[in-house]
């Protein structure tokens, strides 16, 4: 039986939504072959948190480093998915129900936001499933060093600093806006990979779990 692979990573579009304050992303074909252009060239505009992205330590961390510091290592390899669905935010006391392995180093969680990306809605949530500070600390406890969330963000939307900084100041690469709809709890291999842009505090990551 050969490989699966499942593409979680959202398509961008000029339509989607995007966080409050941010651009809308812009696609704008400067040349086109069906003008009579030699070739079909493509200018993008939009923000370095669009769609499915990594945050970069510097996006909440005086200091941090950029997105091209991220570790492929950490990157690339074993990473547990976990169901938290019917849940408003997820706590440490969410964490320790589910028994997380000894050793688990990436950790992607599926909530109800998945579901957002399904019924492809163009607006903003603000009352996605995010991370509570407690949450991340549990995080830092068992040296998690990737998580990812389906969501606009692993913070909730009134209160994203304490999550962050609690997460990024461990070095704990984040993964956010991921489509997690089709895929069951269970271990996967992770590959994820953000443009490697110098000094940015995110990058879009094209990101594929595979069994």
């Amino acid at each position: 039986m050969g490989m699966k692979i499942w593409d979680v990573t959202l398509t961008l579009t000029e339509k989607m939504p995007v966080w409050p304050g941010d651009p809308q992303p812009q696609f704008i074909k400067k040349m086109q072959l069906e003008k009579g252009d030699i070739a079909t060239v493509s200018y993008i505009k939009m923000g370095a948190h669009t769609g499915t992205h990594v945050d970069a330590p510097c996006h909440f961390i005086k200091g941090g480093g950029g997105v091209e510091t991220l570790p492929l290592e950490i990157l690339v390899g074993p990473a547990l998915v976990i169901e938290a669905l019917n849940i408003p935010l997820i706590t440490k006391e969410v964490f320790e129900a589910h028994d997380i392995p000894k050793g688990t180093e990436r950790l992607l969680i599926k909530t109800d936001n998945s579901e957002y990306w399904v019924k492809g809605v163009l607006e903003f949530d603000k009352s996605y499933v995010a991370i509570s500070e407690d949450g991340a600390k549990f995080l830092v406890e068992r040296k998690i060093k990737l998580v990812g969330l389906d969501g606009f963000s692993i913070a909730p939307f009134d209160d994203v600093v304490p999550t962050h900084e609690v997460i990024l100041g461990a070095k704990i690469v984040v993964i956010e806006g991921l489509n997690l709809s089709e895929i069951n709890a269970g271990t996967y291999t992770l590959c994820c990979l953000p443009i490697k842009i110098a000094g940015s505090d995110g990058a879009p990551a094209r990101t594929i779990l595979m069994k």
